[in-house]
């Protein structure tokens, strides 16, 4: 069971998510393919309505199974345009997605844990860490949100929220 903890108000303009158990299903086999990447209930919906509060969105992800060879760019890519169009569908939109493709030994600064992600979207997009939340299911998106100086909320079975559509709900609270 998971607790619902609130956080800091008013909500951070900039919104960055994480994608697999976040976004989309994820599994322990890696989503291959745009056929297999299936947005979890309620998650599209989510991300319009915070799109439609005024909220930047941001997708931050790792994405190793790329450096693994599991699925080449093109196929990341392909994923990443159905998440758009169903967004698009929704009159919504995702200014940016930051992936690494790394495996965990390669020395690279953009895995998370590591802030390399949240500190080139924050360059990119010119916004402080007190500006902006990580929505993310796994303590290494916590630790990379902290490591930036980011406010982060963690969903899923082992987070303060089941799922990212219950968590926009509570943070926008009375403004739906």
């Amino acid at each position: 069971m998971t607790t619902e903890a609130p956080v800091a108000s008013p909500l951070p303009r900039w919104i960055l998510l994480d994608r697999d158990g976040v976004i989309n299903r994820d599994s322990p086999h890696y989503i291959r393919s745009a056929s297999e990447w299936q947005p979890l209930p309620g998650s599209i919906e989510a991300m319009a309505r915070l799109y439609h509060h005024n909220h930047r969105l941001l997708v931050i992800t790792n994405q190793s199974g790329v450096g693994r060879g599991y699925y080449p760019r093109k196929e990341l890519f392909a994923m990443h345009r159905k998440l758009s169009r169903l967004l698009a569908a929704e009159g919504a939109q995702v200014e940016a997605l930051y992936y690494c493709p790394h495996l965990p030994g390669d020395g690279c600064d953009c895995r998370k844990p590591l802030p390399g992600m949240i500190r080139r979207a924050m360059s990119c997009f010119h916004f402080l860490a007190d500006q902006a939340l990580l929505i993310g299911d796994s303590k290494r998106d916590i630790s990379a949100a902290s490591a930036a100086g980011v406010a982060a909320v963690r969903v899923g079975p082992e987070g303060e929220y089941v799922s990212l559509s219950r968590c926009i709900d509570h943070l926008l609270g009375d403004r739906q």
